[in-house]
Parts: structure tokens; C-alpha cells; sequence
């Protein structure tokens, strides 16, 4: 046999291996796109009151005009080290895929070796011919390779499986993304929320100083008693108070922003100590269509890739029932002297197909594949709770930000009325019509007013950043 042969040989085995694995044939069940079954449009009872048909803003922070939060948010989304640590957890996914598919791709190793030996006299392998009476060499030089022979899909499907769990680990960062931008919000609404609480603390106890003195004066008078200047200094103190807390609240809010951009604590005091209004939304936000959850939303995403992976992973476990073919080859140089090595005559080659075929197993296929069937059942059924909590999610967020929205209105109603009360009364007291027992209930009535309004204002939009995060905004983006 010359050298033409034997390489015509290597291709038409070459050949043969290709049109096996285009003829074969991709066992198991194909995966299918799971309806979501959600509306094709949100409830009308809340569809015109609160929300307009227009595309969810991607970023959707910039929807509260405030310069210093998207700052804050810039800042998050390129130093946070959950988000990091969520990216290396992607790049490890996708190079677990590029794993994978290799297995698609011929293996060729190549090496050289040198040995030198003496084979025994009385045993039976003597390659060297020299009846194990003197030494001998041996180099060697080569390229190996083998290649499995796809017949039933079952790199294909691994390769499937592989891929669809890298949209899983992209999945899972893409959330982390969104609950960062929604925790970064919300901790900034909070620290606007606290500051206001502590402007409309130190106004009230502006006016409780004035009210201490101003009794103090009226005691010396005669025209006020003991218990006149013992209260308005209870009240002056019990308004003193509150502003301890408040301000613990707002550097413990300040360093859970500091943590979120990965800086030390109180690196944002400075930026931050300032206080500036409660951020605001519109009357109403863009929430696209119920079908759009499905895309948007991260964990709906993750859930539908599992149920992909999963899907794959029957075919897989279907094409371990079925023989699996590796072809096999080697070619290269052997001689005892490395002046030979690499003329035609110290030519090697070998070239063959190697099948395997299950025949008893214990059963450990069968169970196999019941487990894959089970896990696949089990994601489909984590993939429709996914969606239904998703629905559920939106639902209460609407509802939850339509009533904050119901009392912040109710609440600047009482704010009004209670400083109109407290004038009337606190002008009264001056006249001595009436006693100073007044003055303290509305003065104290319009603190709580006050202080449930600013609340008011950052619970709602509070509800606004929730609402957001259940539509998933945002996660183009990340």
C-alpha cells in the first residue's frame, strides 16, 4: 500500500464519519416556547387612572428628574460587587458552553517522546529484535485524534442544555442589576424622606422655642400658670427628641448607599448631607403590555432557560440508551535513531472506529431518564409560578401606589387645615381666650400631619420604584 492509499483511505473514513453525523438523527423532544399566559392587556380598573400604554423606560430612575440619583445609580452599576460578582458568574457560565461545544469539534493531541531500554531475554516483548541483549532507542513523534460521532444529538443536546444555562447565569445578573437599581432608589427616597422628616421636626421645634418663651413671659405676667410652662417645655422637649433617631436613620441610610457604590462608610455624607425634596413621578407611568413581562422581567427569563436546559436534558439522557461510535487515528514517525526520524520508512499510522454499546446497566439509564423527564416537568411547573407572581406582583404594586397617591392627597389636606388651626389658636392664647391645652393639641396634631406627609410622599414613590422593578424595567441596560 503507498502513501496516496493510505490517505485516501483517512479521507473516505473522514467522509464517511461526516455523513453519519449529518444523517443522524437529534433524539428526545424539541423545546418549544411555553405560553406565558398573561392578558393581552392590564385591568381596565386601574388602566386609565394610573398607567398610559407607552413602552416601560429602560431607565427608568431618570423618570424622577433628580441629578443626584442617577449619579448614584451610574456609580452602582459600575462598581457594585454583587454585580461583579454576578458578571464572573456569567463569564464562568459561558465558558462552561465553550466546553461543551468543543465536544462537537475533533480532539488532536501532538507529541514527542524518547525512551531508551532493553527489552527482557527471556519475555516475550522485544520490540528492538536484539534478544534483550543490549540497549536500544526509541523516538517517537505524532499527532493523535479522536472524534464522537454524533449520530443520536447527544453533543448537540449538551451543547443546548450548555447554551441555555448561560441565558440562565445572564438571566440571574440582569436581576441582580434590577434589584440594585431598585434598592439604590429606594435608599435615596428614604434618606430624602428622613430629611424632610427632620425640616419639619426642627420647624415644629422652631415654633415649641417660641411657644417656651412666650409662655415664660405670660407666667411672669401672671396671665399664664405652672402647668402653661410645663408643657410647652414637654412638648419642646419631646419634639428634641425625635431628631437623634432621625439622624441615625439618615447616616445608616447614607452608608447602605456607600456599601451599594462599594466605598467606605460615610463617603456619600458630604454629597448627600444636603438636603434636597423628596424625588416625584408623574400621575401616571408608561407599562407597556402584559406580554412584554415575559422579556422583560429577569426571573421569567431564568425561568423559561431552565425549562430549556431541562428540555435538552431528556434528549440527552435518550442518547445514552443508543451505541456511540468514536473514530479514532493516529499518524506519525518511530525509529531508533533520531537521524531517521521523519524519513517515509519510520512512518506509522492506525485508523479505526471504536462503538460502544450499553447492554446492561442496572437500570441506571432508565432512572436517568425519568429523572430528566421529572426535573423538565418540575421546571415547567417553576416557570408558570414565575409568570403568575410576576402578575400578581404588578397587580399589588398598582394598587399599592394608586392608595399612596389617595393619601398623600388627604394628607395635604390635613396639613392645611391643621396650620390654619394652629394660628387661629395660638392667636387666641395671645388674647387669653383661650388656654395653652389648645395650642399644644393642634401644635402637636399638625407635627403628626406633617410628619405622616413627608412620609407619604417617599412611601409613594417608594410604590412607584416597586412598580418598576415587578414590570422589570430597566434591564436593557445592564
Amino acid at each position: 500500500m503507498n502513501r496516496q492509499q493510505k490517505i485516501n483511505i483517512a479521507a473516505k473514513t473522514i467522509a464517511m464519519a461526516g455523513l453519519l453525523t449529518l444523517g443522524g438523527c437529534m433524539v428526545g423532544p424539541d423545546f418549544k416556547q411555553p405560553e406565558s399566559g398573561l392578558p393581552q392587556t392590564w385591568q381596565d380598573q386601574y388602566s386609565k387612572r394610573l398607567m398610559n400604554e407607552g413602552q416601560v423606560a429602560n431607565k427608568w430612575w431618570e423618570q424622577f428628574h433628580d441629578p443626584v440619583l442617577s449619579q448614584l445609580i451610574n456609580q452602582v452599576s459600575t462598581s457594585n460587587l454583587d454585580l461583579k460578582m454576578a458578571a464572573e458568574r456569567l463569564s464562568q457560565s459561558k465558558a462552561i458552553f465553550q466546553g461543551v461545544a468543543s465536544e462537537r469539534l475533533p480532539s488532536v493531541d501532538g507529541g514527542v517522546s524518547y525512551n531508551r531500554g532493553r527489552s527482557s531475554q527471556k519475555g516475550f516483548a522485544d520490540i528492538a529484535g536484539l534478544d534483550g541483549k543490549s540497549n536500544f532507542n526509541v523516538w517517537d513523534t505524532g499527532i493523535d485524534s479522536t472524534w464522537e460521532v454524533d449520530l443520536w444529538g447527544r453533543v448537540k443536546r449538551a451543547v443546548e442544555a450548555a447554551d441555555a444555562k448561560v441565558t440562565v447565569a445572564e438571566s440571574d445578573r440582569q436581576a441582580v442589576y434590577l434589584s440594585l437599581m431598585a434598592e439604590t432608589a429606594s435608599h435615596y427616597i428614604r434618606l430624602r424622606g428622613i430629611q424632610e422628616l427632620l425640616e419639619v421636626t426642627q420647624q415644629n421645634l422652631d415654633t415649641a422655642n417660641k411657644a417656651v418663651n412666650l409662655t415664660q413671659i405670660k407666667f411672669e405676667q401672671g396671665v399664664a400658670t405652672d402647668l402653661d410652662v410645663s408643657e410647652a417645655s414637654a412638648l419642646q422637649a419631646s419634639i428634641q427628641a425625635r431628631i437623634p433617631s432621625l439622624e441615625q436613620q439618615a447616616s445608616e441610610t447614607m452608608n447602605a448607599l456607600s456599601l451599594l457604590t462599594a466605598q467606605p462608610p460615610s463617603s456619600l455624607n458630604k454629597a448627600l448631607t444636603h438636603r434636597s425634596k423628596i424625588p416625584s413621578l408623574g400621575s401616571t407611568i408608561a407599562m407597556g403590555v402584559p406580554s412584554e413581562l415575559a422579556q422583560r422581567r429577569p426571573d421569567i427569563r431564568r425561568a423559561e432557560a431552565q425549562l430549556h436546559a431541562a428540555t435538552a436534558s431528556i434528549g440527552i439522557a435518550k442518547a445514552n440508551f443508543y451505541p456511540s461510535i468514536t473514530l479514532s487515528g493516529s499518524m506519525g514517525f518511530q525509529a531508533n535513531q533520531l537521524s531517521d526520524l521523519g524519513s517515509w520508512s519510520t512512518h506509522r499510522f492506525a485508523f479505526g472506529p471504536s462503538v460502544n454499546i450499553p447492554i446492561f446497566e442496572g437500570g441506571r439509564l432508565k432512572a436517568m431518564l425519568k429523572l430528566s423527564e421529572g426535573q423538565q416537568k418540575e421546571a415547567a411547573l417553576a416557570y408558570q409560578k414565575t409568570v403568575l407572581s410576576a402578575w400578581h406582583e404588578v397587580d399589588d404594586a398598582v394598587l399599592g401606589l394608586e392608595n399612596k397617591q389617595k393619601r398623600e392627597r388627604h394628607l395635604e389636606e390635613a396639613v392645611a387645615q391643621s396650620r390654619k388651626a394652629l394660628a387661629s389658636a395660638q392667636s387666641q392664647y395671645k388674647q387669653g381666650t383661650s388656654d395653652y391645652l389648645n395650642v399644644l393639641s393642634v401644635q402637636n396634631s399638625l407635627l403628626a400631619n406633617e410628619s405622616d406627609l413627608a412620609t407619604s410622599k417617599a412611601s409613594k414613590s417608594l410604590a412607584a420604584v416597586r412598580l418598576y422593578k415587578a414590570l422589570g424595567g430597566g434591564w436593557k441596560d445592564s
